[in-house]
Formats: C-alpha cells, sequence, structure tokens
C-alpha cells in the first residue's frame, strides 16, 4: 500500500492479530478489488475521512443509512439528549412506539412492527412467522438476492457472497437449507415451476428493487404477476426492503411497482446508522409474535434508546427534507456522467439505477438478473475502483454493491465526482490495452 495510506496499512497489520481478516464484515477488506482495506476516522456530510486524513465524497454511506448525509445535526441532537436519559432499558420506551407509527404510516400494508437489531434478524423473523401463519415450511427466493446470513438464505445468495466469489458457506448443513427453493429474478416461469412441485410452500421474499447482485429492477410487471400468483395459492410475499427502503421515496420501493406485500422487512435507513431492523405485516399476521401469538422472537437491545431517536430523527429529517426528486435527477446526471466517460473510453458499461441507488455494471449485457450481472468484467471495476480512490471518491469495493447517494451532495461534489470518473475510466481503457 502506498505512503498516503500507511496509518491504514498499519490498522489493517494491527487488526489482522485479533479480528478476523482484520475486519467485521467481509466486503470491508477489499478482496474483490486486489490491495488492503482503508480505515476510516470520521464523516461529515457527504464526506468521509480515512486514518491518513485523506478526504472522500462517499457512496458507500454506511452501506446505506446515512441518507441525509453523516452527523446530521438534528439527529446528532437527537441521540446526544437521548444519551443524557440512558443507553439501555431492558423495557419499552415511547420512542419505540413513535417510530413504529412513522413505519405504519410510511407503509400503508402494515398495522404493527417488531424491531430487532438487524436486517438478519428481520427477514429470519419474517420467514419463522410466515411459516406459522400459513403452517407450511417452504420459502422461495431469488438468485443473487441478499437476504442477511441466516443458515436458511445462505443460498444463491449476492451480496458479500458473489463479491468473494462463494456460492453458499461452508458451516450450513443440507437440513438448514432443505426448504429453501431457489427461483430466477424477473423470471415468473421458475417460480411456477416450484409451485407446480411443490405444495407447502409458506412464502416468497424478495427485494423489490435488488441490491446485493448490483442493482436490478423488476421488467415489467414481474411483481404484479409474483403477487398476483402468490395470493392464489395463499402464499405470503415478505418484501425485503432493507436496503430498498425509503430509498426512492418515504415508504417502500415495492409501492411504485403498485404491489402490496405481506410481510416487510426493513433497516439501515430506518437506524439513522445504529443497528436496526424490523419487520411488519397486517394485524392479522403480526399478532402471532409473542406476547400475542405463538411465534417467539425476542432481543436484548431491541428498541434500543438511542437507535429508535436516531431513526426518529433521521426519518423526521427526510420527510421535511423531501429529497426524492433532487435524488432521480442526481441518480440521472451521474448515470450520464459514468455512460459519457465509458463511452468515451471505449468501456462497455451498463448503468442501472433505481431512486438514490445506482450501479456501473461493466458489461454490455442488459443486467436483469444474477445470471446477467455475473457477466461484469470485475478486473476493470477493481482498476476503476482504485483510481476512483486516488480520485477522491469511495464506492463499494464490489461490483456487486448498490452505490447511494445521500441529500447531502453539492454541485462541487458532483464536479469533482465527474471529474474523478474521467479519470478513472481512463485508467480502465488502459488497463484493458494491456492484456488485449
Amino acid at each position: 500500500m502506498e505512503q498516503r495510506f500507511k496509518k491504514s496499512e498499519k490498522l489493517y497489520n494491527e487488526g489482522l492479530v485479533h479480528l478476523v481478516g482484520a475486519v467485521n464484515s467481509p466486503v470491508r477488506a477489499f478482496k474483490s478489488v486486489g490491495g488492503n482495506p482503508l480505515f476510516i476516522k470520521k464523516a461529515k456530510g457527504s464526506k468521509i475521512i480515512d486514518a491518513d486524513g485523506n478526504k472522500y465524497i462517499d457512496y458507500v454511506l454506511s452501506y446505506g443509512p446515512m441518507i441525509i448525509g453523516h452527523r446530521h445535526k438534528k439527529v446528532q441532537k437527537a441521540i446526544l439528549k437521548a444519551l443524557k436519559k440512558g443507553y439501555s432499558f431492558g423495557a419499552s420506551s415511547a420512542d419505540e412506539i413513535k417510530l413504529a407509527k412513522i413505519i405504519c404510516d410510511a407503509f400503508p400494508s402494515t398495522d404493527k412492527v417488531r424491531f430487532v437489531n438487524s436486517g438478519t434478524e428481520a427477514v429470519f423473523s419474517a420467514i419463522r412467522l410466515a411459516r406459522a401463519f400459513t403452517g407450511k415450511d417452504k420459502i422461495i427466493k431469488f438468485a443473487g438476492c441478499y437476504h442477511g446470513h441466516s443458515d436458511a438464505l445462505l443460498v444463491a445468495a449476492g451480496s458479500g457472497l458473489a463479491t468473494l466469489s462463494i456460492p453458499g458457506s461452508k458451516g450450513v448443513p443440507e437440513e438448514a437449507v432443505k426448504n429453501t427453493l431457489i427461483a430466477e429474478y424477473n423470471n415468473i416461469d421458475s417460480v411456477k415451476q416450484h409451485l407446480d412441485k411443490h405444495q407447502d410452500i409458506a412464502a416468497v421474499i424478495i427485494e423489490p428493487v435488488a441490491g446485493n447482485m448490483g442493482v436490478v429492477l423488476p421488467e415489467g410487471d414481474f411483481l404484479k404477476e409474483l403477487k398476483s400468483l402468490l395470493q392464489s395459492k395463499g402464499i405470503l410475499l415478505i418484501a425485503d426492503e432493507v436496503m430498498s427502503g425509503f430509498r426512492s421515496k418515504f415508504g417502500g420501493a415495492i409501492d411504485f411497482f403498485e404491489v402490496e406485500p405481506d410481510i416487510v422487512c426493513l433497516g439501515k435507513v430506518i437506524g439513522g446508522g445504529f443497528p436496526v431492523g424490523a419487520y411488519a405485516a397486517r394485524n392479522e399476521i403480526m399478532e402471532m409474535v409473542a406476547p400475542l401469538g405463538p411465534v417467539y422472537q425476542a432481543g436484548t437491545l431491541s428498541g434500543n434508546p438511542i437507535a429508535m431517536a436516531a431513526g426518529i430523527s433521521t426519518l423526521l429529517e427526510l420527510k421535511r427534507q423531501n429529497p426524492y426528486e433532487d435524488f432521480n435527477k442526481n441518480a440521472e446526471r451521474l448515470e450520464r456522467i459514468i455512460f459519457n466517460a465509458a463511452t468515451e473510453n471505449n468501456i462497455d458499461v451498463v448503468v442501472n439505477r433505481f431512486g438514490s441507488m445506482i450501479n456501473p455494471f461493466f458489461t454490455k449485457e442488459n443486467v436483469i438478473d444474477f445470471k446477467s450481472a455475473q457477466t461484469s468484467d470485475t478486473e476493470a471495476f477493481g482498476v476503476f475502483f482504485w483510481e476512483l480512490i486516488q480520485q477522491g471518491l469511495f464506492i463499494p469495493p464490489s461490483q456487486y454493491e448498490s452505490w447511494f447517494l445521500s441529500s447531502a451532495l453539492s454541485e462541487e461534489d458532483f464536479e469533482k465526482t465527474e471529474k474523478a470518473i474521467n479519470a478513472a475510466m481512463k485508467k480502465v481503457a488502459e488497463f484493458k490495452k494491456t492484456i488485449n
């Protein structure tokens, strides 16, 4: 690692002693792009600063949560106010009710919420609930969609598994995944085949807009057809909005496609940067959860008062700003910047975007599912990534992770972004000449 990253390199070597790979989540290791990870010292607004003091325009945003920028003054004020009252109570507080109401108002298909500590928890709890409600065991997930790291869902997953080219995970017994069926995203026939073969399917779980194989949108009436098909069979639709929730509107991405899910899973934005997950549904379903019903789920830190305060403040500020029109314009602008730079340098790139999520794929294929996403040139992406780092842009260190926009981005940020992307595409073109 070069001199300008010497403190990150030092921390990396120290971290190897007591942390697995010096990280606490695999994608942070930078393994798929080569080189060692950056260590971050602080962040503010649209910028993030590493241990060496290098400043970057941040398009990672903690993989989505920091939608109004880092250390927003209103969120910080709410957190400090909550801290003065106590850190954790092991009992209910008023802010849990307040955040639950904001969520239910934003997601019309829901009446009640249960808070947990992560998106992974939200998803496996939702699946348990769906199984109890329907009395059936099997679930269908889509290849390339990531729903956390619970055993039953680490099958054909995106996110870090795709990043590291791992098809599944060791340590997951066959018994844990025997009730998990895999369908192809944007392929309704692949769902029908499972429904024709199996009568004991409890639910289908889907990212309404996939973000963990890169950004992949549902085509045409795919989601409507899926919902109609499931409804006719008494199968529940679980919308995993952990990533997409509040990213395209004040509510769920699935609303754009005029589809009503049975259960919604949330995380990221609703915690304002703190560890929060949630699952929500109509009364009939949620009242099966303990203490009202027989579906057990609990958590010592669920509904943590600091996390609730951060979530409430973030969502209220997001609602006040209503930045969604700007998000669309800025994402369109970023798409144009990427595409123009690629075209000028004869680089094949496809850009997918939805709301404040965007992803360039280094391929000429239209990316509509996991298979087409995997046609991307990951070596070219690695070159692109490191030149952006040199130019002061922080993007996810993986071809298969969404970039995120925040409302803190400025005109100056976009001007710098354009220069950086132009330089990075030139570097990719130079790299391609050396291997052709």
